[in-house]
């Protein structure tokens, strides 16, 4: 079957894709760009050895493969084994060979029938040539993706690359190969996946064990390009980084084939193949013809290059014209095009850099002032650099970073001098760059501390890894100065928070416990209660609520006193713990408790709110969790009152400020939906549990770390109401999406997750069971029940109602499967877990109790057992009077009186 697509620009530029998904941005240019894999073009010896170090360019692969063999054959265990789509993240430092090594396993597995393609981060100013990509699949045994520079990538792109239909086809074997330089990013990108449901894995490629094979082989392989005879070359240098192996195979042939002296350390390396550009430069201007800038216009050129990276022809103009050459920016840019052709041909991108990256980065280095090597700095480079950090920060810091690390004038000289005065600049390059800045070994305090200065007060999904990274060098430094209680209490919370938002929850725990065990060093309460109370967050992210909550009483129970005797001091913290508390005394079942928490909880914000509006938020978020609470205890109109007192003040707030406000909005939506649900106003409830859902999965898809748990439970909510409404296909589809989140959610972390899910495989089964897949909903509750019976064992309190329903489902869904005696025994268990659920909270559980009850009544009169069953409907009868019935379901004491009125004429 052919496949034809035409694209047309008219005054713009058009790209198109056959197979896979295009995203763009409003104003039309692409997220990223899609190409089909291709091996490495045939390069022209001679015009290689123009310039040496084009040689060392991972695209023309003048090197064999070489070294990597155990690394290749754990890459193909991952592509041919395991389920359909994994994703892998490999890293390592700049140089150790990550871009070759996909390169050959690219090579391989195309050669093996798959169809494999490389993604470009597009956004900004390149853009692509019209045409269109053919990635389709069909007939192709897999899809292999390879990203380069994965690290670099801002998290929402990476995101909406995963999400492109390339890699979601059914039955299609499917993988994705993420180079990066570190794993700093890779826990909230790994989150993020949770979204395709992929299986994911890291890497870091470690140096080298055989230097001499890998040497030998690059050495023979440079001197077959100049002609040379493979004559054995002097032993390997003791470098294990694969590009330091290759640069001094390289400098080696090329210095033999001069009859010059090749230099013996790494720095000298570096600059014999920087001569060799300067002298390129110096040649093409002899020669005079159409190429001939000037060196030092070539060498601005090439300096600016490697601050920016590529760019359209309109913005290099822009930045050549900067540079003071005193020529033409296009006769500029033409030139250097002709030393440094574009990679990509076609997509009309000039100022193509230095490779490897590593040459470009030591050019910077070299170029700027301060060092003592024998190269040329250049008086301009310092007012380049400065013009161009802001507008290009994004490469700039985090290649000059890089250079600090090897070259130390650099830092002090260069970088830090410029950050101190815009430190605003380190957050615009984003998060690789601020994991670049924090390894940096003499980057002042001052500075990182200034920099830290510049975060947004909570979260954000682009820059969370790189906040950590440089939060924990904060620290630490400080810490190293000032190891007193007060600054360990203080510095542990603030890390404990920075890493919570990176995904980080182990090692935000163990922060938390830092903090907690400094601060009760200190005579100082609302210190001590402060880090409990952060300690209680990090338990709840590691799915330990029983600890969370005795961390959370014990920060209210020592505040509580300095509250009653100075509430204009202490109120605000202790209204904020008591809400804290409510949360986790629901989690542990124990409402009652967590309703007069709630209801202080409220009434401390509501006094503090009307005294000062800056609290209005809070007195929003306590109104919200008091709707839910009274919603557990069935007092639906009262739950009802305050989550629109809620919405409506959260409405207020985000007149201001929308995109602040609207998690919590939609946060509020889902409980209002549940208040309207039992109240019987069920056309009000879907529409306000769709508009969540459709707001949460926006959110999750943004930031799925803190999203993802809100939206399976709204899925899981609206499940239901769209059953009730008669939409029962769609209530099945929404529940099965709801149970796909809560799976991956509990993949990578199973203690905090296992109970949801658990909870929405029951609702699951049942609705599986309405639509007459009874074997399929009984493998649901199967599996609930298998989740939960743990828990159970270890804390009874907290998960028997959970349980129970669970089991009442399987004993239901055994008896539809024809199990019938089964079916009873799991009925008998089912009673007696609500038993015990019910005797610690009967205002809670007394419907439950009636209607598992009624169950087994009926299995009992099923069964011949008319007496026992008249006794257990008797009981169920009792409870559903005693005890509030939702609305919803008022129709059910009538059909209990009704079974009761059938087997008492049965029984007569």
């Amino acid at each position: 079957m052919s496949t034809e697509q035409h694209v047309t620009a008219h005054a713009g530029f058009a790209y198109g894709v056959i197979g896979a998904d295009l995203h763009v941005f409003g104003d039309g240019t692409p997220v990223y760009l899609l190409h089909n894999w291709r091996p490495a073009p045939a390069a022209d010896p001679d015009w290689l050895r123009e310039l040496p170090s084009r040689m060392l360019n991972a695209r023309f692969e003048v090197v064999p493969f070489t070294g990597r063999e155990a690394e290749l054959a754990e890459l193909r265990a991952w592509r041919d084994e395991g389920p359909r789509l994994a994703v892998r993240w490999t890293h390592a430092p700049g140089g150790q060979g990550k871009t070759r090594l996909a390169a050959r396993f690219a090579e391989e597995t195309q050669g093996t029938g798959w169809r494999v393609i490389t993604a470009v981060h597009g956004p900004g100013s390149v853009q692509p040539p019209p045409g269109s990509e053919d990635v389709t699949v069909d007939g192709h045994a897999g899809v292999l993706l390879v990203v380069d520079y994965a690290d670099r990538w801002p998290l929402t792109h990476l995101t909406w690359l995963l999400r492109n239909a390339v890699l979601h086809r059914p039955g299609v074997r499917t993988r994705v190969l993420l180079l990066a330089r570190t794993a700093d990013a890779w826990p909230a990108v790994r989150s993020a996946f949770r979204n395709i449901e992929a299986a994911t894995s890291s890497r870091l490629l470690a140096e080298l064990p055989d230097t001499a094979r890998m040497y030998g082989a690059a050495r023979a392989a440079f001197a077959e390009r100049y002609g040379l005879p493979p004559a054995p070359g002097p032993p390997p240098p003791p470098y294990g980084l694969t590009l330091a192996l290759h640069m001094a195979a390289l400098v080696d042939v090329d210095a033999t084939a001069s009859g010059r002296r090749p230099p013996t350390d790494l720095a000298g390396l570096t600059v014999y193949l920087l001569d060799r550009e300067h002298l390129h430069w110096a040649t093409l201007h002899a020669r005079g013809g159409p190429h001939a800038t000037p060196p030092p216009a070539m060498n601005r050129a090439v300096f600016a290059a490697a601050l920016t990276g590529t760019l359209d022809r309109p913005t290099a103009s822009a930045v050549v014209a900067g540079l003071g050459t005193g020529h033409s920016p296009g006769r500029v840019l033409d030139d250097h095009a002709y030393c440094y052709p574009a990679a990509e041909p076609g997509r009309g991108t000039v100022l193509e850099p230095l490779y490897p990256d590593r040459l470009a980065e030591d050019f910077l280095a070299l170029t700027l002032p301060g060092h003592d090597a024998d190269y040329p700095a250049m008086a301009w480079a310092p007012e380049i650099t400065a013009r161009l950090l802001g507008p290009h920060a994004g490469r700039a810091v985090t290649f000059l970073a890089a250079a600090a690390q090897r070259w130390p004038h650099v830092g002090p000289r260069h970088l830090y001098p410029r950050l101190a005065y815009a430190p605003r600049l380190a957050l615009a390059a984003g998060s690789a760059a601020l994991s670049a800045l924090a390894a940096l070994d003499d980057i002042p305090l001052a500075l990182l501390a200034a920099i830290e200065d510049e975060f947004p007060a909570g979260g954000h999904v682009e820059l969370n890894a790189g906040m950590a990274a440089l939060t924990r060098r904060v620290v630490a430094e400080l810490l190293a100065r000032d190891g007193s209680p007060r600054a360990r209490a203080a510095g542990y919370y603030h890390l404990s928070t920075r890493l919570l938002n990176a995904g980080l929850d182990d090692e935000a725990l163990n922060a938390a416990r830092r903090s907690v065990d400094a601060a009760r060093e200190l005579d100082d309460v609302p210190e001590l209660a402060a880090s409990l109370g952060r300690l209680g967050d990090c338990l709840t992210h590691n799915g330990r609520p029983s600890e969370a909550l005795r961390a959370t009483e014990e920060a209210a129970a020592l505040l509580q006193p300095l509250t009653e005797a100075a509430p204009a001091r202490h109120e605000p913290q202790y209204a904020g713990l008591l809400s804290d508390l409510a949360r986790r005394l629901a989690a542990v079942g124990r409402h009652r408790e967590a309703l007069v928490a709630s209801e202080s909880a409220t009434a401390r914000w509501r006094r503090l709110a009307a005294a000062d509006p800056s609290h209005t938020q809070g007195l929003a978020a306590a109104l919200q969790a008091l709707g839910g609470h009274l919603n557990n205890h069935r007092r639906w109109d009262e739950g009802l009152a305050a989550t629109r007192e809620s919405t409506s003040l959260r409405l207020a707030l985000a007149e201001g400020n929308m995109a602040a406000h609207e998690p919590h909005l939609v946060s509020g939506l889902v409980t209002l939906a549940a208040s309207l649900a039992a109240l019987g106003e069920q056309e009000m409830s879907l529409k306000a549990a769709r508009q969540a859902v459709e707001s949460l999965r926006a959110l999750a898809r943004v930031d799925p770390v803190a999203y993802e748990p809100g939206l399976a439970a709204a899925l899981m909510d609206l499940g239901v109401s769209l059953n009730e409404a008669g939409l029962h296909a769609e209530g099945l589809d929404t529940t099965a999406e709801s149970v796909a989140v809560r799976r991956r959610l509990h993949r990578t972390n199973p203690d905090a997750h296992a109970r949801d899910l658990a909870n929405v495989l029951s609702n699951l089964s049942h609705l599986l069971l309405e639509a007459g897949r009874p074997n399929e909903a009984l493998a649901a509750a199967g599996e609930g029940v298998q989740l939960l019976d743990p828990l159970h064992t270890d804390t009874p309190e907290i998960h028997r109602a959970d349980l129970a329903k669970c089991v009442s489902l399987q004993a239901v869904c055994l008896v539809a499967t024809g199990r019938h005696k089964a079916g009873l025994v799991m009925a008998v268990r089912a009673v007696r877990l609500y038993e015990a659920a019910w005797q610690a909270a009967p205002e809670r559980h007394g419907f439950d109790l009636a209607r598992v009850l009624r169950h087994l009544g009926l299995l009992l009169a099923d069964s011949g057992h008319d007496a026992e069953a008249l006794g257990v409907w008797e009981n169920a009868l009792a409870l559903a009077y005693g005890h509030l019935i939702p609305p919803a379901y008022a129709s059910f004491t009538a059909e209990l009186r009704g079974d009761l009125d059938a087997i008492r004429a049965r029984t007569r």
